[in-house]
């Protein structure tokens, strides 16, 4: 196989999962602007938590 380090067939192992978790950051996961959705969320219901305390 021309350009490979291990033919398709005969190979050997797999070398695993690609590293990281990519589709998190593909779907905004982490954007900065769910985090921030988040913590809004956050601050509402502990207002509300404290208003019925």
């Amino acid at each position: 196989m021309k350009g490979r380090k291990r033919c398709r067939m005969h190979g050997g192992t797999n070398p695993g999962a690609p590293k990281g978790n990519q589709n998190a950051r593909k779907h905004g996961g982490y954007s900065a602007k769910t985090l921030e959705a988040v913590r809004y969320m956050k601050a509402i219901a502990r207002l509300v938590r404290d208003d019925l305390a």
